[in-house]
Formats: structure tokens, sequence, C-alpha cells
């Protein structure tokens, strides 16, 4: 049983605290904990104060329960939640570090989160965690050791958001749904360019998180928390996304699609930010700029909750069945905003490995000048939104993770034939190499038509009036960049399944064109307006064969229908 510990003398909270120094605390600056010293360290807490305690949801793909630790002091269910993401890439272990710190802060009364609850997942990435070394993070300073950025399957979290290959995915989404918070914060470190900040971030991205909500979160939420962290010392800047450059041309903000974290909590309407270390500050600074971001977010969601909380309603219901949704972005590089930015002279010498010019970045030559900073996307492609989907049930997988989101269904009472529309997938491309397990497509194009289909009893209608519609369109849309479609749940529509033999056949297409004028006079068109089909038999009997009703009609029609 839990017992509250008392605190006589102000004075006393200090030493108090200082019973529970972190492992990172008590080493000699470049340490970061272990799993097992972490894991222990929480248990004490939970043990010793009762706004804290540890709760397990769902796994890692090697088994191990992922961990949450909760600090709550209003026992109230409905205290709105900041939740705080760590060790998506336990080779950035900053976050793992600092929110222990914040944790005993918290529960000592060091930190105020009034009226607030504070949710940390202690490590996502458990596997990962456990395969600790000294050396897959070849261009960071510190900590001496850490753990590997794949899991316990080589999947890169920080991927797999939507398509939830891992299980570890899948208890996100179980871990987001049961909190459903107002602020979310990943915890990561940068790569890429050298420059003087300490203290990058990537606000999620404001026309797809919404127009209203995503303004004020840009211009104004953000803002106000990097404005009390550089009172403390800490430089900040929008996360550098160049890679083995300097960012004098310009730099654009990151755009968070789904498959990423803060991509796939804007689904939700929550606001969203990736913390980014800068990878070659010493490992104590790090840890520190981190615990103090995650503090300033504290302090300004719990002073601004209400106001917070409106903006979110607000944002769902411009998502209406009627109205045009965005699913494809592109950068606008006509617009930017000048930026103060702080960096070091870039220069080229002679590598001492191959004799050739190398980049590098010289620390004596700070400089700090204007460099455009592209801060705007526009929509290349929108939808509208429907008043329901209608999901076969048939498509088992697709329902498991609409469920896994407390995606609202209503079976069908009895067989009925609907009028709907339906999507035929007219191209797409695909990438060469497999990508997280995938081959993903992208730049995918469809046709649609209205047609009368007949639906089976059980099957599924989903009404887009419910807070998971941004999710719906996100992934049941298949031009959407992070659509199921494009993650390969539909692969199988894309093969034919019946065939024919060609010496059978023939004696079938000659028919077809004695008793079908229209389709002979297609033919023969086909014929004149193309010389190279005129000459192949084979090709004009396919084509028959695909302008008949012999064809099947199944071949890149989409299984998921829209209601308007």
């Amino acid at each position: 049983m839990k017992f509250k510990l008392l605190i006589i003398l102000f004075s006393s909270n200090l030493l108090f605290a200082q019973d529970f120094k972190t492992p990172y605390e008590k080493g000699n600056g470049n340490q970061t904990t272990t799993y097992e010293e972490m894991v222990k360290y929480y248990e004490n807490l939970d043990q010793n104060f009762e706004s804290i305690t540890v709760e397990n949801f769902g796994k890692d793909d090697n088994g191990e329960p992922i961990k949450v630790v909760v600090f709550d002091d209003s026992k109230n269910k409905n205290t709105p939640v900041i939740l705080i993401n760590n060790g998506i890439h336990p080779g950035e272990p900053d976050g793992i570090d600092a929110t222990m710190m914040l944790m005993r802060d918290l529960a000592t009364g060091k930190v105020s989160a009034k009226n607030l609850k504070i949710a940390a997942i202690q490590s996502y990435n458990i596997s990962g965690m456990l395969r600790r070394g000294k050396y897959s993070r070849a261009n960071q300073n510190g900590p001496e050791e850490y753990g590997f950025r794949g899991n316990a399957r080589n999947y890169d979290l920080n991927r797999d958001f939507i398509k939830n290959d891992t299980e570890n995915a899948k208890t996100f989404q179980l871990i987001f749904q049961h909190f459903k918070p107002i602020f979310f914060i990943d915890n990561h470190v940068s790569n890429g360019a050298d420059y003087q900040y300490l203290f990058t971030y990537i606000s999620t991205n404001k026309e797809r998180l919404g127009s209203k909500l995503g303004n004020y979160f840009n211009e104004k939420m953000q803002p106000e928390i990097l404005e009390n962290i550089e009172k403390k010392g800490i430089l900040t800047t929008p996360y550098v996304n160049i890679h083995g450059d300097s960012p004098d041309e310009g730099f654009p903000s990151f755009m968070d699609s789904p498959r990423y974290a803060t991509g796939y909590t804007t689904l939700f309407n929550t606001l969203g930010t990736v913390a980014e270390t800068h990878m070659l500050k010493p490992y104590p600074e790090r840890v520190r700029a981190t615990y103090e971001y995650m503090v300033s977010a504290i302090n300004y969601t719990r002073k601004n909750t209400r106001e917070i909380q409106k903006l979110m309603a607000e944002n769902l219901n411009s998502v209406k069945p009627g109205t045009q949704y965005p699913i494809q972005w592109k950068l606008n590089d006509k617009k930017f905003q000048l930026i103060d930015f702080k960096g070091y002279e870039a220069g080229k010498k002679t590598s001492e490995v191959s004799g050739k010019p190398r980049l590098f970045y010289d620390r004596n030559k700070p400089f700090t000048r204007k460099v455009k900073f592209f801060n705007e996307y526009v929509p290349t492609k929108e939808i509208r939104v429907p008043n329901y989907y209608v999901i076969p049930k048939s498509e088992n997988k697709v329902i498991e993770y609409l469920k896994r989101n407390n995606i609202a269904m209503k079976e069908i009472a009895k067989d009925s034939t609907i009028s709907v529309e339906v999507y035929r997938i007219t191209d797409f491309k695909t990438v060469k190499n497999p990508y997280e397990g995938h081959y993903l497509h992208y730049d995918t194009t469809t046709k649609s038509e209205f047609k009368n289909v007949n639906f089976r009893k059980g099957d599924l209608l989903v009404s887009t009036k419910q807070a998971g519609v941004k999710y719906l369109l996100e992934t049941l849309e298949p031009e959407a960049t992070d659509s199921f479609y494009n993650w390969n749940f539909f692969d199988a529509i894309l093969g034919q399944k019946e065939y024919f033999s060609d010496y059978v056949f023939e004696d079938t297409a000659a028919e077809l064109l004695r008793n079908d004028q229209v389709l002979k006079t297609a033919f023969e068109f086909e014929k004149i307006s193309n010389p190279d089909f005129a000459k192949d038999g084979q090709a004009q009997l396919e084509w028959i064969y695909r302008h008949s009703e012999y064809y099947e009609g199944s071949v890149n029609l989409y299984p998921i229908y829209r209601i308007l």
C-alpha cells in the first residue's frame, strides 16, 4: 500500500528529492539509465507517491509490456492529459532520463501540473533499448552507451503509426486512445547539419492540423513555450531538415505525415511536438533542454487548457460531410519567412581518408544571418468528405485497425443494395526497394463512378460524424499519402485471377464482334489509331477480352465504398 510522505520543512523538499536521484543524476553526466534501472526507479516512485502510478499496456515486439508512468494528483478521470513518448529511437535517450527527473519533480511538488495529468511512456522501443552499445550513433556526442534505433524486428517505429506492423505501434494506439491527450511530446535527438542551437523542434504541421488550431499552436502556443526555455539559455530553432550541407540556402518545415508519431496524433486534433536536441551538443545540455521544454509545455498547457480544448472541438467540427478535405500536400517554395539563423561557416577541406574535398563546419566562425524558412504547404489533392464509408465484413484487417482507434461502426442489418461511389485504381508508383517492410505505393490516382452494389448482412457502415473522421479520411482514401492502400493493404485487388486460352477464346471473340456493333466499332477504331496494336493479334484478343463481360470487374476495384 502506498504511503504519503510528509514534508515538514520547505528545505526538506530538496533533501527528499535527493533521495530519489535518477541513475543519470548519479552518474558522470554522460551515462543514460539502463532499462532495468529505469523500471526499478519508476516502481520506487509508484510505491512512495500517491500521485504516481505505473500502468502496463500491450507489448513490445519482444513480448515485454510497454509501461506508462502517470502523474495525477487530481483523482478526476476527466483531467486533461499531456502524453510524452520516450525511447522510440533508444539511441536518442535524452527524453528517457529527462522524464525520470520530471516525474520525480512532479511528485515532490518542485514542478506544478495543477489540473493536468502527465502520462509518459517510459521507453516505447524496449527491445531497442535493451540492444545497448557504443557505436550505432556514430554522429552523436554521448552518452557513453545507449540503445538501438530499430526494435526487435528491426522496424523504425517512427514510420509505423498507420501501418501498425509492430506490437509497439498497436500498443501506442491503445495508449493514445486511452488517454486522449490534448498535447503530445515525442522526444528525439537530431541528425544533420551543425549549428549553434541546442534544441530544435518539429511543430505539428499547421495545415494538416487545421488552420485555426494549427495557427494557434504555431503562432502562439509554441513560440511562448520556446521563449520560456530561451530565457534559460537554451537556443532553439525549427528542425533543420537538411543533411550534409549548410542551411544557408534555407530549409523547409518538416511534413509529418500520419506514418510519424505527431502525424498520427494530429488525426485526432491533438497538438504535438517532436523535440530534437542537437546530436553534437554534450549530453547533459541535451537532457536539460528536453526537461525544460517539457516543463514549459506543462506550464503553458495548464494555464490555457480551456482555450486548447475549445479550439480542438472547433477543429473537429470543421471536418463535416460534404466539405473538402486535403489528402496530398506540397511545399510552397514561393513563400517563406526570414529567420535569424545562428550557424557555423561551412567550407571544404581535403579529406584525410579520400584526399577529396569534404564538408566541414568551422566552430571558430559562428554567424547569425537571415535564412529562408519555408513554412507553408498547399494542398494538391482534395476529396469531398462522405457521409459514410461502407466496409465489407471480409476486410478483417481494416476493421481491426478501426476498432483499435475507437472508430464507431454499425452493421448492416440485412442484405441490401446501396447506391455508392466506387473507386478504381488507375495508376500508382511503387518504391524499388523495401521501405520499412513494404513496397510502398505513391502517386496513386483513381477514378470513381456511382453504382448500385449488393452488400451482405454484417457489412459495416462507418459514419464520418465522429472524433476519428480524419483518421478515416487519411487511411481509407487511397490517394492519401499514408493510406491503407499505399501501405499495401489491398494489393490483392491488383492481380487478375481468371484468364483465357487463346484457341478457345478466338471463337468467342469473333462471335462477340459479330453480335455487338458498339464493341466492333471501338475495336476497329483502336486498330486504326494504333498501328502497333493492328499488327499484334494477341493484343487484339486481350483487348476484346477486357472489354467483354468475360473479364472480371474486380481488378483494381477498391473494396471500400463511399456514400455521399
